[in-house]
Parts: structure tokens; C-alpha cells; sequence
């Protein structure tokens, strides 16, 4: 399905001064709400924070709306459905995402997290702004199969929602671009910003064991050009060799059009990682070990092969026994527990 950029004009935006200096982000997990708090060891979001801030009334509505199946056209399928806090905001165990009907989709849910310093959206990068994002799912017919002229009908029919918004942007008016700003505060929250690695880099008194820092030298110099620190991901569309799939899925080609972008997909982040199986675009790789060994043994030859995976003809990244144990130490430590398990992020 391709994605057309959308816009609206926003107004009523509230001052606010983003706070860049924490150590990370827990929002109500200890019953008071902080906002938008940029972690220390993160750029700066591309989201425009400021312009419009994240208040405590929106990111309720937003969390309601994110897990109400009303968006669904029969009312079965929440963005929650496909996006499970306790698996990093992934269809845990699911090759590919199972929507309305249990219609099967042709791409693995990918993890929900950090998005307020995302460039774009979706495997194929087909969404361009975050707001916009959800709009992509309601409207694809294997997904949630609505409109979202429907979903604001039913929102507004509803005794709930009214009260919602007038308390998050003053007035009871229920507009889509209201709808989609407040989802939009619920997912600029979902920040993972504390597992073992970021404490290690932030120095608040953690540290690698000798196998996880082996495996982190091994991560900088083998995986890092597409995998970066922090986010873990460069956010570019990369051919990683693993062939064409059974539904022949061509990646940013259907948004591009452009023949090098076949078969490209926006490398993912590696936050979390050790909890979001299955793996890849569509979720073919079931483990961590079947991820290294494709990287090790099983990349294939591809016109726009990313760099670093054909160095003088040998093909992916060579990688021992050993030294691949030592990179799932690593990944290990990008495990963000206090975000998986944060109650400000469950259902209500």
C-alpha cells in the first residue's frame, strides 16, 4: 500500500521548553506525569516537541485512542492488537502482522519506540511525520480496513471522547487532526531510553561485563555503519542480502519508484531486540542466532547490496562461534525493562 503525504495546519500550540538533560525517560511510572523529557545520551528529537508539547490530558487520550478497537472497521483491532508493550511494541511471535479478519499483512509490526526522532515511518519509509502514521493502518484493508471519516463519526458519537478532547485542547470539537496529535503525544512517550546500555553511557554506575564489552567492540566495528548509536538504526532503506521473499515485497521501490530501492527496507532498531522476535521486514528469521548467522554465512549477492556486506567478494560479516555470543551479550544490554513494563504505557 503506498502512503501519500498528508497536512494539516495545527493551531492552539501551548509553550513549553523541552527538558534535554535527564537521564531517562519514565513517564508516570512513579504516578506523576514529567512530559516529553529528551534523555541525555539522545540528539535532538526531529519531532517538533515545542511547538507542540506533549500534556498529560493528550497523552491519556492518545493512550485511549492507541488501544481502542473503535478504529477498526468492526471494531476488533487496536493499534495495541499489533503493537504488545510487553514485546517492545511488536506482534510478539507473529512472521507478519494479523489484522481485521485475521487478514494476514506482508510485513512484520515493527517496534514502536522512540519515534519522536524518527525521519519517517514504516518499513518502506512510505509516512513522512509521525502524525500521519496512523492513518496508514486504519485505512490498508488487511490492517484495521476503516476510513478515517468513520472513526471520527464514531468518536463522536460516543459519550466518552467528547469530554476527552475538550480536556486535552479545550473544545469538545473532535477533528481528525486533533485525533491524530493526541495519538502523536501517546507514541512521542514511548521512549526507551534506560536499559543496562544507556546507563553504562550515561555513567550512572553500571557497567559491561567482559563478555558484553567484547561484544560491544564487536558491534562498533561490524554493525554500527547501519546500526547506530543511539537510536541504533541509521534510518536509511538498505538491501541486507537476505533474497526476495515469498510475496515479493519491494521495500521503498513502491514508494520510490526509483530501480536502486528495490528491495530496501529501513534498518530497524536494535532496541530491544532480544524480546521483538520474529526478525527482518517480514519476519522470516525466527532468533537472534538465525539473524547473525544469515549476517555471517547466508547474505546473497544484490546489485544495491549495503556497504560492509562485500568486502573483495567475501559476502556479509564474518563472524566466529564466539564472537557471536558476544554480540547477543551486547544486545542484551539494550533491553529497556522499566519500558516494557511501564504502566503509563499499558492499556487503562
Amino acid at each position: 500500500m503506498k502512503h501519500q503525504w498528508l497536512s494539516f495546519l495545527w493551531a492552539g500550540a501551548l509553550a513549553w521548553v523541552l527538558l534535554g538533560c535527564a537521564k531517562s525517560v519514565s513517564p508516570a511510572a512513579d504516578g506523576k506525569f514529567t512530559g516529553f523529557v529528551a534523555p541525555a545520551n539522545f540528539p535532538k528529537p526531529v519531532y517538533d516537541i515545542p511547538a507542540y508539547p506533549v500534556t498529560q490530558a493528550g497523552f491519556e487520550l492518545g493512550r485511549k485512542l492507541f488501544y481502542d478497537a473503535r478504529l477498526s472497521r468492526d471494531n476488533t483491532i487496536s493499534c495495541g492488537s499489533c503493537h504488545i508493550q510487553g514485546a517492545a511494541f511488536t506482534h510478539h511471535g507473529h512472521d507478519v502482522s494479523h489484522g481485521i479478519e485475521d487478514r494476514l499483512g506482508k510485513r512484520n509490526a515493527p517496534a514502536l519506540q522512540n519515534m519522536a526522532w524518527y525521519t519517517s515511518f514504516m518499513w518502506d519509509g512510505g509516512v513522512g511525520h509521525l502524525d500521519m502514521q496512523p492513518i496508514a493502518p486504519i485505512e490498508n484493508p488487511v490492517e484495521m480496513d476503516e476510513s478515517l471519516a468513520s472513526v471520527i463519526a464514531k468518536l463522536k458519537a460516543s459519550a466518552d471522547y467528547p469530554p476527552l478532547f475538550e480536556k486535552a485542547f479545550g473544545s469538545r470539537d473532535i477533528s481528525s487532526a486533533r485525533m491524530l496529535q493526541a495519538m502523536s503525544q501517546f507514541m512521542n512517550m514511548l521512549v526507551s531510553a534506560n536499559s543496562k546500555y544507556d546507563r553504562v553511557m550515561r555513567k550512572e554506575g553500571d557497567s559491561f561485563t567482559a563478555d558484553e564489552q567484547a561484544g560491544y567492540e564487536l558491534f562498533k566495528a561490524r554493525c554500527a555503519t547501519c546500526h547506530q548509536e543511539p537510536l541504533f538504526t541509521n534510518q536509511q532503506f538498505m538491501n541486507n542480502g537476505i533474497g526476495i521473499g515469498p510475496n515479493d515485497d519491494k521495500g521503498r521501490y513502491d514508494i520510490s519508484l526509483i530501480e536502486k530501492d528495490k528491495y530496501t527496507f529501513k534498518v530497524p532498531s536494535l532496541r530491544n531486540v532480544m524480546i521483538t522476535a520474529p526478525y527482518m521486514h517480514d519476519g522470516r528469521l525466527r532468533t537472534i542466532d538465525a539473524v547473525l548467522r544469515h549476517y555471517a554465512e547466508e547474505v546473497q549477492a544484490s546489485p544495491n547490496l549495503a556497504p560492509g556486506l562485500n568486502s573483495g567478494g567475501r559476502l556479509g560479516i564474518p563472524l566466529t562461534a564466539n564472537e557471536r555470543l558476544r554480540i547477543k551479550a551486547f544486545l542484551a544490554t539494550l533491553t529497556d525493562d522499566s519500558f516494557i513494563r511501564n504502566p503509563a504505557f499499558a492499556e487503562q
